[in-house]
Formats: structure tokens, C-alpha cells, sequence
């Protein structure tokens, strides 16, 4: 193995090495020695898992110890049972994630997170379309599990930028008279009001007139009035990266058992050139490096990217491939008691990096995800750890059955030497009419041999282990046997529920490796949020763009996984057509609209999708006339039918006081006869009169006493006059 050929080759290694030189401030900085040492103690583990993977792949391939040797004359066949399976498998485990333009839908923890966690769905999924080969680290993803049983993917960031000389305009800002660019300063102040994210994506010249619009309280435009050329830094690539790693060259801490947060280190050995290591940006002592020493041709037991051409090599030095060793892990770098996550790499006996971990998340870069999980183990198994036993029976039995058929004479003859005479056998050899001896029975002189047949029991046995295997891994093949309901009994309960066995099967698989899926879409997301540009544009839409900004990256999400198939997406678009079918009538062309358009989601249409749910039809003007008309129309309706009841209630009110009137007239003629009839009206009457009578004698006394008190005082008043002249 690569990693221990390359202890051995440094086993002479002190701490007094150039290459350990102090590289940072830490307290307690390791050296190689140190870091080596977690790879040593934990290659025995590696070493067995990597002997298993060799097993396995073996004897899907049907190479190394898988290849059987009979010799001469001798059938050498191996079927590819577990190959077989295993095509099977791909198809099936890969489309559900390919079968859809967008891998992950992400779901916030709090309604404060909503923004963010769609603008996180719309970065992730672009980034899977456009920066990443989303096909090709599928295939590679579902196809290691398969037939390594553990699929290990480093994620990373992928980060160049480069100067480059830009025109860049001048402008001048002015106050506008005209109507139109009046009322769009005026809009695009409210609307920065209103939406303060919005205003922060315009240019940076609209967002200075707008400043200066609301300063002066005049409508300014920005004008251009020339152009200058400036140096600006251009980035050329800003996107996460996923590896699929070979299986030889990682080790992991074997103290984890099963948990990937729990390992304390994981290295992971590549090749590189020193041109890759410099453009990179983050390695130093590259001149230190010795190449000759530590080319890929120097370790043979490297499994890299370069390792097939080991017959080929570059002969100048920034080309050479190199191997480097990356350890990821935890040390105490403040020689506090306490671990803090690093990164290391080194070249042979050059340390060419050491930092913290650069990573938002703190954690090993890695994911691991099982085909078949393994108690306790970090690592998987295949199908092939299954099958070993079944493909040997079959091939045994199938190379016995053609060393059957093939070392037999079939289509040749053979005739009794005393059957025929000289000229006789030339004329049969010519095929021409020829005689025989009559003393020999031609039926006897005669044999035509022809193939054996095979017998029954060797293909019950083939048979028997097809069975076997389909039902060890719940593959069914094109085979007149196989799975079955027939073990349930011959009816529609018993099939199903033998489909149901093998689909949840395939569907266990499936959540394994879309765990490890999502594991990938929480680190992307962390990287994101800390890596990105300030606004990294999206193509939503044909024509729609949306930005996004770093800062709304931030934010707890629930991250789902969207798996679709073919046939659940085609079982679902039936149930939403009979829900319009049912129910579009009654609830209106808005709810038919939505049907519609996740109709034509399910069934990969997304241009028709969109189109549908933009979809507003343009009415008639004829017909919002005449709806406008028919309005009116109601309208003074209702208004006759409201004054014709007010005109009614009036006359109600009036024939309520006539009846009243009525009623009072007919009480005072009742009331009148009853007087009359029992004498008490006239009793009134001659109480009246003399009341009368009383008031008119009181009346004359009154007067009568006032005339004469007037008489007195007049007398008086004439003899107080007469005195008073004598």
C-alpha cells in the first residue's frame, strides 16, 4: 500500500529534518514524525479493509484470484454473477438523482429563515447543474458503492482569480425634467423603501443618484460621460469541488467506529505536480521539494489519478507528478490539554502545509456512505461479499457443462472398417452413390456423433443459484425464474408483497447513499456562506436572474433530499389529474392552474410549467363591456327595487296612522252611547252648568265688590280735592 511504502521509505526520519522547520505560531506545532504516526498505527486496519476491496473487486472483474486456470482442454470460464447484479443496481440507484434538475429542496428551521434557505436551494442546486459534472460524480458515486460496498467523497473549494484590464464608464449625475425618468426615480425610491434588499443589487451609480434623489429632493439621473481602464481582480473559479476517493489511498482513525465526527484524523494521499501546488496559492517550502524521489513512479503502490500511465512521466520538474500526503485532523496546537481541527501536507520529507482547518464547519472534508452497512465499521460491503460463493458454484457447474459439450466429436462420423471396400469409400468420401457389403447391417456401419446432453441436474443447479442470489440481493433479473410470489402463494397479494421485499430493499440502499448525498449539500452550504462572492448570480429562468447574497446564506435549514423516479413521478401526475378531473370545475382556472403547472413538472416539461403558471388570459373587450353593462344593469335594480320598498314602507306607516285614527273615533262613539245610555253625560252636562253657574256668580261679586271699592276711592279722592281748594 502507498501509505506504507512510504513510512518505510521515511522510516529514518528525526525530528531534526529541514522539512520540520517551524511553519506557524502554534505552542505545540507537530512535525512529519508526529502526523505519520496516527497513519502508522492505523495502516493494519486500512491494510484489511483494502485486501477485502481487492477481494471483491476480483471477483466482480474476474481478475487476480478470481481467474481460474484448468489448462489445455479445459473450460476457463467464469461467469459475471456478481456483475450481473451489480448492472442491475446502477441504473436503478442513479436515476432517482438524475431524473431531476434539482437534487435538494431546503427547508428552514424558523420562518426568519425562509429567504435564506431558498436562496441556499437556488445556489446548491445551480452549482450541482453548472459547476459540478453532475452525471459523471453520480456514475462514479452509485457505481464505487456498488462494487466497493463504501463510497468516500472529499469535498472542497476550487478558488482562481486572475487581473485583468476592464473599461470602466464615468458618470455625472444631473436633476431631470422629463415625465418618464421623473416617475421611475420616484418608483425606484419607493420601491428601496419598501424592499431595502432590492435597492442593494443596483448598480452602484443608480444607487448614488438615488442617495443624491432623496437628498436634494429633486429627481437625479446618472448620465455617462466617458470611460476610464482600471486593474481589476476577476474571479475565474469560485465553486465547491467533489472526489470521489480511491479506496487505497485514505485512512481513517479506526478508533471512530462507524462515526466519521468521531475519527480523529483522516489522511488522503494524491498526486500533484509543482505547477498545481503553486498556482494553488496555499502550499509553501515548494523548493524544497526532491521530485526524482518522490514521483509517482517512485511509489508504484500509489493508486492515483496518473498511476495507469506508470510507463509515462514528464521529464521537466514543474510537470513531474508528485505524491502528497493531506492529513485532516485534531491536535493540541495551544499545548493546553485542548484539540483544535487542522490540515496538514507534506512532499516525502517536506511539510508543505499546516493551518487550522479553513473550513466553516470545523470537520473532516470527508463523506462516507454504505451500500451495505457493517456493524460498528465505518466501512460497507458490496454485493460481491454475498454472491462470492454462489458465482464459484456457477462457474463450476457451467464449466463443467461445456467441458461436456466441448470435448466431445459431435458432427463427426464414423464407419466399420469392413463396410466398405476401396472404390466404395472413395465414392462415399466424394459423396457419390456407393455400395457396401452386404454381409455388414448399415444401420451398425454407420455413427454420426453429436453433443451429449446435459443433464438435469446441472441445470436445476444453475438454476437453484440464480434463484439464490436475486434472493440475496433483491435483483430481479430478465429470467423465466426468479423472484416470485410464489413462495406467498400464485395470487396478486403474493407478487406484491415479494415486489415490496426487493423495492424496500433498493430503497434502503437508496436513503444510505442519499444521507451521504445530503451530507455533501450541509457542507456545500457552510462553504457557501463563507466562500462566496458578494453576490453570486443564479439562472433561475430563461429570463430570470436572481442574486444572491452572502450574507443570506446564513441560517438553520433542514435539509431535504428530493429523490424522484419515473414511475413515482408518473404515479403522482395521475392523482393530480384526477383531482382536476374532480375537482377543477368547482374550484376555479387559479386552482386548475397549479394542478396544471406540477402536471407539467412531474412529466420534465419545466418551459410549460412556467408558462402555465404566468399564464393570465386577456379578456374580451366586448366581453368587459357587456359585464360592465350587466353590472350597471344590477345596479339599478337594486336601486328601483330599494325605493319601491321605501315607498312601501311609507304607505305601510300611513295606513298604520289612518287605523289608528279609525280606532280612536270608534272608542269616543262608544264611549259617547254608553254615557248616554247610563245618564252619566248628562250628569256632566248639569255639574258643568253649575259649575258654570257658581263661576259666573263669584265672577258678578267680584265685580260687583270692585265697583264699589273703586266708588269709595273716587269719592274720597273728590272730597280730599274740595278740601284742599278751600
Amino acid at each position: 500500500m502507498a501509505i506504507e511504502e512510504e513510512l518505510k521509505l521515511n522510516k529514518g526520519e528525526s525530528e531534526d529534518d529541514t522539512s520540520n522547520n517551524q511553519m506557524t505560531e502554534w505552542d505545540n506545532e507537530p512535525t512529519i514524525i508526529d502526523l505519520k504516526q496516527d497513519i502508522t498505527d492505523a495502516s493494519s486496519d486500512v491494510s484489511a479493509h483494502v485486501s477485502k476491496v481487492d477481494k471483491w473487486l476480483e471477483n466482480l472483474n474476474i481478475t487476480g484470484q478470481a481467474v481460474v486456470t484448468n489448462g489445455k482442454g479445459r473450460s476457463n470460464i467464469v461467469p459475471k454473477l456478481i456483475r450481473k447484479q451489480a448492472e442491475w443496481r446502477y441504473a436503478s440507484l442513479s436515476e432517482p438523482f438524475l431524473a431531476t434538475s434539482d437534487i435538494f429542496d431546503v427547508d428552514p428551521i424558523t420562518y426568519e429563515d425562509k429567504k435564506a434557505a431558498e436562496q441556499n436551494a437556488l445556489v446548491l442546486n445551480n452549482q450541482f447543474n453548472t459547476k459540478i459534472d453532475k452525471t459523471k460524480f453520480v456514475d462514479e458515486y452509485v457505481r464505487t458503492a456498488v462494487d466497493e460496498g463504501t463510497v468516500i467523497v472529499r469535498v472542497g473549494w476550487d478558488f482562481e482569480e486572475e487581473e485583468v484590464e476592464v473599461e470602466v464608464p464615468d458618470y455625472d449625475f444631473e436633476v431631470t425634467q422629463d415625465p418618464a425618468e421623473v416617475q421611475q426615480v420616484e418608483q425606484a425610491l419607493q420601491d428601496s423603501q419598501e424592499n431595502p434588499q432590492a435597492h442593494e443589487g443596483l448598480a452602484p451609480e443608480v444607487q448614488q443618484a438615488m442617495q443624491l434623489s432623496a437628498q436634494q429632493g429633486q429627481p437625479i439621473i446618472p448620465v455617462q460621460i466617458g470611460s476610464h481602464t482600471e486593474t481589476q481582480i476577476k474571479t475565474i473559479r469560485n465553486h465547491p469541488t467533489l472526489e470521489v476517493c480511491n479506496y487505497k489511498n485514505i485512512s481513517i482513525d479506526p478508533t471512530a467506529i462507524g462515526d466519521l465526527s468521531k475519527a480523529s484524523f483522516l489522511s488522503y494521499t494524491f498526486d500533484s505536480s509543482k505547477a498545481e501546488l503553486k498556482r494553488d496559492g496555499k502550499y509553501k517550502n515548494l523548493d524544497d521539494i526532491i521530485v526524482d524521489d518522490n514521483s509517482v513512479l517512485a511509489a508504484p503502490d500509489t493508486d492515483t489519478d496518473t498511476s495507469g500511465g506508470a510507463s509515462f512521466t514528464f521529464n521537466d520538474e514543474p510537470r513531474k507528478r508528485l505524491t502528497v500526503v493531506e492529513y485532516w485532523g485534531f491536535w493540541d496546537i495551544h499545548d493546553d490539554g485542548t484539540v483544535a481541527p487542522i490540515v496538514a501536507a507534506w512532499v516525502g520529507k517536506t511539510l508543505i502545509r499546516l493551518e487550522e482547518n479553513p473550513y466553516p464547519d470545523q470537520k473532516i472534508p470527508f463523506v462516507i456512505a454504505q451500500y451495505l452497512p457493517v456493524r460498528r465499521s465505518l466501512y460497507g460491503e458490496p454485493d460481491g461479499e454475498l454472491l462470492e460463493d454462489n458465482q464459484r458454484i456457477v462457474g463450476a457447474v457451467t464449466r463443467g457443462m461445456i467441458d461436456t459439450m466441448g470435448r466431445s466429436a459431435n458432427g463427426q462420423q464414423g464407419i466399420r472398417k469392413d463396410a466398405l471396400d476401396i472404390t466404395n469409400k472413395r465414392k462415399f468420401d466424394k459423396g457419390l452413390d456407393y455400395e457396401f457389403n452386404g454381409s455388414v447391417d448399415p444401420r451398425v456401419a454407420f455413427h454420426m456423433h453429436t453433443y451429449p446432453e446435459v443433464p438435469q441436474s446441472a441445470q436445476f443447479m444453475l438454476g437453484l443459484q440464480n434463484n439464490e442470489a436475486e434472493s440475496l440481493t433483491g435483483v430481479k433479473a430478465f429470467s423465466s425464474t426468479g423472484i416470485t410470489g410464489a413462495a406467498l402463494g400464485e395470487n396478486v397479494g403474493g407478487i406484491k408483497s415479494a415486489m415490496d421485499a426487493a423495492s424496500k430493499r433498493e430503497l434502503g440502499i437508496l436513503r444510505r447513499l442519499a444521507t451521504g448525498i445530503k451530507e455533501i449539500g450541509r457542507k456545500i452550504i457552510s462553504m457557501n456562506g463563507e466562500f462566496l462572492d458578494e453576490e453570486e448570480i443564479v439562472r433561475v429562468t430563461n429570463d430570470e436572474f436572481v442574486p444572491v447574497k452572502r450574507d443570506d446564506l446564513a441560517g438553520n435549514f433542514d435539509l431535504r433530499l428530493s429523490i424522484s423516479t419515473p414511475e413515482a413521478d408518473e404515479s403522482k401526475a395521475k392523482e393530480l389529474a384526477f383531482m382536476l378531473q374532480t375537482t377543477g370545475q368547482t374550484m376555479g382556472p387559479e386552482f386548475s392552474k397549479i394542478i396544471l403547472s406540477d402536471i407539467a413538472k412531474l412529466r420534465k416539461m419545466p418551459d410549460l410549467a412556467k408558462r402555465i403558471s404566468d399564464y393570465a388570459p386577456q379578456p374580451d373587450p366586448q366581453a368587459q363591456e357587456k359585464a360592465m353593462l350587466e353590472i350597471e344593469l344590477l345596479k339599478a335594480q337594486i336601486a328601483t327595487e330599494m325605493s319601491k320598498a321605501n315607498e312601501n314602507n311609507a304607505e305601510a306607516e300611513l295606513d298604520k296612522a289612518k287605523i289608528g285614527n279609525l280606532q280612536s273615533d270608534t272608542d269616543l262613539k262608544d264611549l259617547d252611547f254608553l254615557e248616554q245610555e247610563s245618564g252619566t253625560k248628562q250628569a256632566q252636562q248639569m255639574q258643568l252648568q253649575s259649575e258654570k253657574a257658581k263661576k259666573d256668580l263669584q265672577g258678578n261679586l267680584i265685580q260687583q265688590s270692585e265697583k264699589n271699592q273703586f266708588d269709595r276711592e273716587e269719592n274720597r279722592f273728590a272730597a280730599n280735592s274740595s278740601a284742599n281748594s278751600l
